[in-house]
C-alpha cells in the first residue's frame, strides 16, 4: 500500500510538471506564429491547465475506470474555487477585480455548472449530450477570442529544442496520466474507499496544482484578474472539455453518490464565487471561508466515499 501511494505521488507529479513544460512550450511555439498572448492564453494555457484532468479521464475510460470522470470533473471544480481561490486571497491579501465577469464569463460558468449537473441526473452522458459539451466549449472559445485583441504579436523564433520539449512533455503527460490512474485503483481497494473519491479529493487536488501555481504567482504580482479569470476558465474548460472528450471516447459510469453530495456542492460553491465576484473584491477572510469549505468537503467526501 505504502509503494502504491508512493508511486500515485511520482506519477501525478511527473503528469502536473510534464503539462506545465508542455503549456510552455506551447506558448513559444505560439508567439513564434505571431499569435498574441491574448490569443494564448485563453486558448493554450486554458487547455494546459486542464490537460492533466483531461488526460486523465481520457486514460480512464480507456481502463475501464471511467467512474472516476465525472467526479474528477466536479472535484477540480470544486478545488479550484475553494483551494486555488481561497490560497490566492489568502496569500495576496485579497483579490481586487479590475474587468467586469459578471457580464459573460461569469453566466458562462454557472450555465456550465447547472448544465452538468442536468446532464449527469440521469446517470449517464449520451453522445448528443458530448457534442453540446463541446459545442459549448467551442462558444466559450469563440466569446473569449472575439471579446480580445486580435492584432498579432511580433513574432519570436522558437528553437528545434523547443518542439522536441513539446514532443517529450507529451509523451510523459500520457504516462503520467496512465500510470496515475493505475494507481488510483490500487489505493482504492487497499483503502476501501471509491474509486470516484479518490478522484474527488486527491486527483482533482493534484490535477489542479498547475492552477493553484499560476493563481498564486499572479497575486503575487499584483495580477488579481488573472488568478480569477485562470479559475473561470479552467472549470468551463474542465466541464465542457473534460466531460465531453471521453464521453465521444467511451461510456462513462457517474456514481449515484455525486449527485447527493458532490454535485449540488459544485453549484452551491460556484453561486457564491459569483456573489463574492460582484463586489470586484475578494478579502483574506472570504478567501479562509473558502478554505474551510475546502476542508469541509473533503472531510464530508472521505465520510461518504469509505466503502469497507
Amino acid at each position: 500500500m505504502l509503494i502504491d501511494i508512493l508511486l500515485f505521488v511520482v506519477s501525478l507529479s511527473v503528469l502536473v510538471f510534464a503539462s506545465d513544460r508542455f503549456i510552455g512550450a506551447a506558448e513559444s511555439i505560439g508567439l513564434s506564429f505571431g499569435i498574441s498572448p491574448f490569443i494564448i492564453g485563453v486558448t493554450i494555457v486554458a487547455f494546459g491547465t486542464s490537460l492533466p484532468e483531461l488526460m486523465t479521464s481520457i486514460v480512464s475510460v480507456y481502463s475501464g475506470n471511467s467512474s472516476i470522470v465525472i467526479g474528477n470533473v466536479i472535484g477540480s471544480n470544486i478545488t479550484n474555487i475553494l483551494l486555488v481561490l481561497g490560497l490566492t486571497a489568502f496569500v495576496g491579501k485579497e483579490i481586487l477585480l479590475d474587468m467586469d465577469v459578471m457580464d459573460v464569463d461569469m453566466p458562462l460558468l454557472l450555465v456550465s455548472s447547472f448544465f452538468l449537473v442536468f446532464v449527469i441526473s440521469d446517470l449517464h452522458v449520451s453522445w448528443f449530450e458530448a457534442c453540446l459539451f463541446l459545442v459549448g466549449l467551442v462558444l466559450f472559445l469563440y466569446n473569449s477570442i472575439g471579446g480580445g485583441h486580435m492584432e498579432n504579436s511580433e513574432k519570436v523564433k522558437a528553437s528545434s529544442l523547443t518542439y522536441v520539449i513539446l514532443l517529450i512533455a507529451a509523451v510523459f503527460v500520457f504516462l503520467g496520466a496512465d500510470f496515475t490512474i493505475r494507481y488510483i485503483s490500487n489505493i482504492s481497494r487497499g483503502l476501501g474507499i471509491g474509486e470516484d473519491v479518490i478522484a474527488l479529493t486527491f486527483v482533482a487536488l493534484g490535477t489542479s496544482l498547475p492552477e493553484v501555481m499560476v493563481s498564486i504567482a499572479a497575486a503575487r504580482r499584483g495580477k488579481h484578474a488573472i488568478a480569477v479569470g485562470n479559475v473561470l476558465g479552467s472549470n468551463i474548460f474542465n466541464t465542457y472539455a473534460v466531460t465531453g472528450i471521453p464521453a465521444l471516447l467511451g461510456n462513462i459510469i457517474i456514481p449515484e453518490d455525486i449527485l447527493y453530495f458532490s454535485a449540488p456542492f459544485m453549484v452551491v460553491v460556484t453561486v457564491i464565487f459569483a456573489f463574492m465576484c460582484m463586489s470586484k473584491r475578494i478579502s483574506k477572510w472570504e478567501g479562509i471561508m473558502l478554505l474551510l469549505l475546502y476542508a469541509f468537503f473533503l472531510a464530508e467526501s472521505f465520510q461518504r466515499g469509505a466503502i469497507g
